[in-house]
């Protein structure tokens, strides 16, 4: 297991004002309870769902394991009428599969083109619309997208973090939601903004030995509970029932900052990318000289680094 643990606050009838002067600015994940989302947490059960979503295609993760594995795709991409889509995801075992009787299903909706377009349950799912009220915590013209997720009982999804602030609404169903600091993340062993640790739960230490210094962050969602995902912390999802979510993620930095064709939100800003191109040039420089040189410049660079970029403030 990680190191020390920690349970995420859990917070009744916050308004937005108490939420940004007070709650915001800490930039740590918090439960918010008792927001009003309108009639979606009653009124999503799967046959609503099945009859008022539609037979529209979508674009699903189909694994033959709970534990999916973004890193090695341990999952195949498969397509649905919306309609099955939730009587499959729904269900233990499955007549029809794709393949094995007890695979599981996972939808993050994406815009008409995906290329071009954010996802936005407001017009991917016009007829649902009216059932959800978003938290008016941030301005409209901060609105990135809004992604519908439908997720089999069982599934975990990767850990990973975001370059947005976001909102996780638990629509319907249970999800337990672990969480790890950003200042924390030479102990996750990335790939990209993926963790190679599948198993947060046991961990195999021998292959990831300073995976047990990082700190967890865990909580529960029901249906009705708002979950606030600040930018860069790692996040891991367990679908504890079938269950319905959506994310609200926003810009909480200058439009400048992101990168323009990044219709998923999950592009780094664009000055950390150009920033780890000029390292990455660097350390191609660095492989000119003999081991003991580039051993000792690297370390110069690294303490360098972190007097000049590490943040000086103490979680």
């Amino acid at each position: 297991m990680a190191g020390q643990h920690f349970t995420v606050t859990r917070l009744e009838g916050v308004s937005r004002e108490q939420f940004m002067q007070h709650l915001y600015p800490q930039r740590k994940p918090l439960v918010l309870e008792g927001i009003d989302l309108g009639p979606c947490t009653s009124k999503w059960t799967v046959d609503y769902l099945s009859q008022v979503g539609g037979k529209k295609e979508v674009k699903i993760h189909v694994a033959a394991v709970a534990q999916m594995d973004f890193i090695s795709k341990n999952f195949v991409y498969r397509t649905l009428p919306f309609d099955q889509l939730v009587q499959r995801a729904a269900e233990e075992k499955h007549k029809e599969f794709f393949v094995s009787e007890d695979e599981k299903y996972y939808l993050r909706s994406l815009g008409e083109d995906p290329r071009k377009d954010v996802a936005d349950i407001r017009k991917q799912f016009p007829l649902l619309k009216g059932d959800i009220k978003f938290p008016e915590f941030f301005r409209e013209e901060q609105f990135f997208s809004s992604v519908f997720r439908i997720s089999s009982p069982g599934l975990q999804l990767w850990t990973h973090y975001d370059v947005m602030d976001n909102l996780l609404i638990q629509v319907t169903g249970k999800k337990r939601v672990v969480l790890f600091s950003p200042r924390d993340a030479q102990y996750l062993y990335l790939k990209g903004t993926k963790s190679e640790v599948l198993n947060i739960d046991n961990p195999d230490l021998a292959k990831y030995p300073l995976f047990s210094k990082a700190r967890r962050y865990e909580c529960s969602l029901e249906a009705g509970d708002v979950l606030f995902i600040p930018a860069l912390w790692f996040h891991n999802v367990i679908s504890e029932e079938f269950g319905v979510g959506v994310n609200i993620f926003w810009k909480h930095l200058p439009s400048e900052c992101y990168d323009k064709t990044d219709t998923y939100g999950n592009k780094d800003p664009t000055a950390a990318s150009r920033a780890a191109q000029i390292l990455d040039r660097a350390l191609k420089t660095l492989a000119e000289l003999p081991e003991e040189y580039r051993d000792f410049y690297a370390r110069r660079m690294v303490l360098h680094i972190q007097d000049k970029a590490y943040s000086k403030n103490s979680e």
